[in-house]
């Protein structure tokens, strides 16, 4: 079962005098993910760091930090929260204390699953869309099975027939 955010989450921590501030979207394409990490973006912080899940299309960026210190922890937190459509960007002032690779790994992390674990979540429910006929005088008992199996009817109409 996978889940997607209902909308912004943002979440904030100081580790080691370095700010961290992660924001996560819903996001339905790779191209609505850059978007949002490019207005998100701050650029006097010293590292604006990101990740993105849509179904199995993935890409995360490190910014400037050890190679797989940031991104990569981040695309894993998003699979640890079980999220799919949903871009995390965690953007970091450096306070002066270097973290090292794994302090780095569990800072980036650690803030963007607090991030999506605090967020407002919907369940991801694949739908599809069917067109059926049948005569007028089943119309209701197909309007009682489709309710009773939760199917959701868009349209009706009704001919000669």
């Amino acid at each position: 079962m996978a889940y997607t955010l209902t909308g912004l989450a943002r979440y904030e921590e100081l580790i080691k005098k370095s700010r961290f501030l992660a924001l996560a979207a819903p996001v339905a394409t790779a191209e609505d993910a850059l978007a949002f990490f490019a207005e998100h973006h701050v650029p006097d912080a010293t590292h604006n760091c990101w990740a993105y899940r849509i179904g199995q299309e993935y890409r995360f960026n490190d910014d400037g930090e050890p190679g797989g210190t940031a991104g990569r922890p981040m695309l894993q937190a998003i699979e640890g929260q079980q999220c799919d459509r949903v871009a995390v960007l965690v953007i970091r002032w450096f306070g002066g204390i270097k973290l090292g690779t794994g302090g780095l790994v569990r800072a980036y992390g650690g803030v963007a699953a607090q991030c999506l674990r605090l967020a407002d979540k919907a369940e991801i429910v694949e739908e599809a869309m069917l067109q059926c006929a049948c005569p007028f005088s089943d119309v209701a008992l197909l309007q009682s099975r489709f309710a009773a199996q939760g199917i959701r009817v868009v349209e009706e109409s009704f001919d000669s027939e």
